[in-house]
């Protein structure tokens, strides 16, 4: 269905970012307002934007300058993107109260807010594009902004983990023109759906997987995967907790992302080679993020290895390829970019109280916050897959999808990252909060706590409610899942959006 709302989610977040670079120098109070009320916009358009592909056959379409599909741009919202542009759009809301509570004010007025939405604008962007070089343009604006929101603030480790970051991300982005240049050279045309018919066509596929390992190199380094993870562990540890909290709960998940829609749209000519790798690829990301969160004892930065495992069981479900298994990852997803996020940020409240992220020199915690206590617990076993949090579902969806198909190697590695993971979770928490009360530095008496805890708290009444609303959150990601493994309907309502053919 041709529509121009899937246009907003792009449109509201750069005007956002221009109207916050001009309120530079004024009353900080202004641009937060502007901030503030972009971002609830925003959720009600996504969530509308949702409710109009929820019955599963319909996909939004919108044709720039009326110039139809190969030859135009094109914006395509299925219910994939859909679920991605409302829970981005959500953790970024909560990610933002954070910011107004917890922020410096230096960090605040330096360009904080237009650096902000030009992320989600990239993030959008990346999320409802239909081409897969305006993909790439996408993630350069994303990564472009996520540089600058790095090292606000200039602190020495912001600076040196930027720079590693910086120089990573060149060579991902060079290795992606590569790689389009090779595939527009094989194919003609860069719209996903008509590569997907053209790609199709073609009777030796060997060119072709050679060109798919190359752009699974490509959104194996944006989202983490092994063994190309190794520039995130400290890069998402230096920046303040809601900035982490963004990179953390959504950056990745573009990656992943973009991994899933070119690996069910485009390269699935030679599934028995290609998903058997992205498999083994994700067993190993699992297992090796998980035993380096163990070994850590930084809170912060033992989040942010998490990452690392949790991408692996978002992966396995696109290495199995089965609808099931494509379920279990868009569950997995979804619950990830709002449990990591909330985690990032009880992490930052906790910080703030006692001025140290190491959890040796913390403790005792649950006795003066109890609520703060109780609420990350509540959060870190969803992360672990605890029922009857959303954490649960995705997996056992996961695990369900692998015995349906007799693969009990990778069931048993996910029970294993599933374990080492209540394990770390366990260690922040009694460290941190159970353990020895620890003298507080004398900040912690005016520390505004309170004030930054009703967007950790909205995040887990989110992965309760999903974890309550298990039944129709299955039958949405079930109805996603068959869409990604029947291109048809895809394809077919981009293609048949009439306008000028050239």
């Amino acid at each position: 269905m041709s529509t121009n709302l899937i246009v907003l989610p792009i449109v509201i977040p750069m005007l956002t970012a221009i109207v916050c670079m001009f309120l530079y120098g004024r009353d900080i109070r202004l641009q937060r307002m502007v901030a503030a009320l972009s971002s609830i916009v925003s959720i009600a358009i996504s969530l509308d934007i949702f409710c109009q592909v929820l019955d599963g056959e319909t996909i939004l379409v919108f044709t720039a300058s009326g110039w139809a599909a190969p030859f135009g741009i094109v914006l395509v919202v299925d219910m994939f993107s859909a679920i991605m542009v409302l829970m981005a759009n959500i953790v970024s809301a909560a990610c933002l109260y954070m910011a107004f509570t917890s922020l410096d004010k230096a960090r605040e007025e330096n360009y904080f807010y237009p650096v902000w939405f030009a992320i989600m604008m990239g993030i959008c962007g990346s999320f409802v594009t239909g081409d897969i070089f305006n993909l790439y343009v996408m993630f350069e604006i994303m990564l472009m902004a996520s540089y600058v929101l790095s090292v606000i603030g200039c602190t020495p480790g912001q600076l040196r983990e930027s720079f590693k970051y910086l120089m990573i991300n060149i060579i991902s982005s060079t290795i992606f023109v590569v790689a389009l240049a090779l595939l527009y050279g094989m194919m003609g045309t860069l719209n996903m759906a008509d590569l997907s018919q053209k790609i199709a066509q073609v009777e030796d596929q060997s060119l072709i997987t050679v060109c798919s390992m190359i752009f699974f190199v490509v959104f194996g380094l944006k989202g983490a995967v092994f063994p190309l993870y190794f520039w995130l562990p400290r890069t998402y540890v230096e920046p303040p907790a809601p900035i982490s909290a963004l990179f953390g709960g959504v950056l990745t998940k573009v990656g992943v992302y973009a991994m899933i829609r070119v690996f069910t749209l485009m390269f699935v000519g030679n599934v028995g080679f290609t998903h058997k790798i992205i498999l083994v690829v994700a067993a190993l990301t699992m297992l090796l993020g998980v035993f380096g969160a163990i070994a850590q004892m930084d809170f912060k930065r033992i989040l942010s290895i998490h990452i690392i495992s949790q991408v692996g069981y978002m992966i396995m479900g696109l290495g199995l390829y089965t609808p099931w298994g494509l379920a279990g990852s868009i569950l997995h997803i979804a619950h990830n970019m709002v449990v990591k996020s909330c985690l990032f940020l009880f992490e930052g409240v906790t910080e703030s109280i006692t001025g140290t992220g190491r959890l040796k020199e913390m403790g005792g915690l649950l006795n003066k916050y109890p609520v703060l206590g109780w609420g990350f617990f509540v959060a870190a076993i969803s992360l672990a897959g605890i029922p009857p949090l959303s954490g649960f579902f995705s997996k056992f969806v996961l695990m369900t999808s692998a015995a349906q198909i007799d693969n009990y190697w990778i069931m048993a590695v996910a029970l294993i990252t599933g374990f080492f993971t209540l394990f770390s979770m366990s260690k922040i928490f009694f460290y941190v909060f159970w353990g020895e009360e620890k003298p507080l530095p004398e900040q912690a008496k005016t520390v505004k706590w309170r004030r930054m805890l009703p967007c950790c708290f909205a995040l887990v009444l989110i992965s309760i409610g999903m974890g309550l609303a298990a039944q129709p959150m299955l039958e949405v990601a079930l109805s996603a899942a068959n869409q990604l493994m029947n291109p048809e309907l895809y394809i077919n309502s981009v293609m048949a959006v009439p306008g000028v053919r050239g």
